[in-house]
């Protein structure tokens, strides 16, 4: 987002609000939880990839890798199914690959806690600049931008 939560304060807009469970939801606590949302997604996608690695030494450490000719990337680390199938089977690349998938989309998971925290304090304002920042992340995601 280009306007800092801790601004908004500044600004005036949306300072607190108590919520049915009488807890505060300010500025601070929602920055406080992205920047744990932010964290948690890359110390877990690190993990994955982590794994991915160690097991790919494990089973192929000791091979002689071959340059002489170009391998592509196998069909199933190319799709988001096919990662998750391979997955299931343990295969080290499919880790890898899922752990940089999980990267990805930790910022995505951050606009969509945005989205949420801004309408839980009824700021419409950011919750439509929000959604607009959602729908383009969406949209480059899907179409390979």
């Amino acid at each position: 987002m280009l306007i800092n939560l801790r601004h908004r304060t500044k600004l005036g807009v949306g300072l607190a609000l108590e919520r049915s469970t009488g807890k505060l939801l300010d500025d601070d606590k929602v920055d406080q939880m992205i920047g744990s949302l932010l964290r948690t997604g890359v110390v877990v996608s690190a993990l994955i990839v982590l794994a991915g690695a160690v097991l790919h030494l494990a089973h192929y450490g000791a091979a002689m890798p071959d340059y002489h000719t170009f391998r592509g990337e196998p069909a199933g680390l190319t799709c988001i199914g096919g990662i998750c199938r391979n997955v299931l089977g343990l295969q080290p690349l499919s880790l890898i690959q899922l752990g940089l998938l999980v990267l990805i989309l930790t910022p995505l998971a951050r606009v969509v806690f945005a989205v949420l925290a801004f309408a839980v304090q009824r700021d419409v304002l950011y919750v439509v600049m929000s959604l607009i920042v959602l729908s383009v992340l969406i949209y480059s995601i899907t179409a390979g931008i």
